[in-house]
Parts: C-alpha cells; structure tokens; sequence
C-alpha cells in the first residue's frame, strides 16, 4: 500500500493547534512575569495574539502586539508599526533564546520549538477597514443600496398576486 502525501492546502494539524495555543499561554506568563531584561522591553505591555507553528514543530512565529505606545498609539491603545514598535519586536526577537529556554522548562515537548516574533498586524487592518465603512460617502451607498433591496422584495412580480 502507497502512502498517500498529506495535503500542503489541509491547514494546521490538531497537534499544532494545540501546542500553538499552549506556546501562546507559556509566552503570555514569561512576558507578564517581566523576565526579559531588555531595557527596550521595561515597561512596555506586551499581548501575545497567536503562535502559529510549523508542522514539524521546530520552529514558530508569534504574532504580538504592543499595547498603549503613547502618541504612536491608535484607536484602542493599539501601537501602529512605528519606529518603535520595530525596536521591540526586535528586542523580542534579541531574547528569543532565553525565552525559548523559559519555554523548555514549562512544556514537555521532544525540541523546544525557534520562537520568531512578528508584529500583528490584524488590529490595524481590522480597524483601517472599519474606518472606511464608516466614512459618510460608503455609509450613504450602503444604506440606499438596502432601501433598494427592500422596496424590490417588497413588490410583488407579474403573477404572484393570483391573477
């Protein structure tokens, strides 16, 4: 019997979910306990969104996101991709080693997975999309667009009146 090759479109495992999620809580509490003595990093609130992993499980990307930067900081405390959000991913990534040790001493994993971190953008473009929905021009197409739907639901077509 042939083995068949597992899909490169299937999407992650439940095995990388899981230990994703598990990685995602592990670096949340390293980041909270104030570990890292990076002076970029003191002071600086850091949420850790999603850790995506590789399906070997050698190797994978944090989406993080600095919080409250001050006047760099968006709708919702968020920080924009600054000059200084950079400097702390930066720093993030300056001390993936000693985090990755943090992490092998809290997860009973074969290899201690290479921790990448990457600023998440997902914030920013959620909330740039909800500025142009709510910009007057796409507000008022919007709303003669369902006057327009309603009125032609409303009428009835040739031959439904039982005629």
């Amino acid at each position: 019997m042939v083995k068949q090759k597992p899909q490169n479109n299937a999407g992650p495992s439940q095995r990388q979910l899981r230990v994703g999620e598990e990685l995602r809580h592990i670096l949340s509490q390293i980041l909270i306990r104030d570990l890292l003595r990076d002076p970029v990093l003191e002071g600086v609130s850091i949420t850790v969104t999603e850790v995506r992993i590789s399906p070997d499980l050698r190797n994978a990307t944090a989406y993080v996101v600095p919080l409250g930067q001050g006047s760099d900081a968006t709708a919702g405390g968020l920080a924009s991709d600054t000059g200084e959000t950079r400097e702390i991913i930066k720093a993030l990534n300056r001390s993936a080693a000693f985090i990755r040790g943090q992490i092998g001493r809290e997860i009973a994993l074969r290899h201690v997975p290479t921790i990448n971190f990457v600023n998440d953008t997902a914030f920013a473009v959620s909330s740039r999309i909800d500025s142009l929905l709510r910009r007057p021009d796409v507000v008022r197409d919007l709303t003669s667009d369902d006057s327009e739907t309603e009125t032609e639901t409303d009428t009835p077509k040739g031959g439904a009146d039982g005629a």
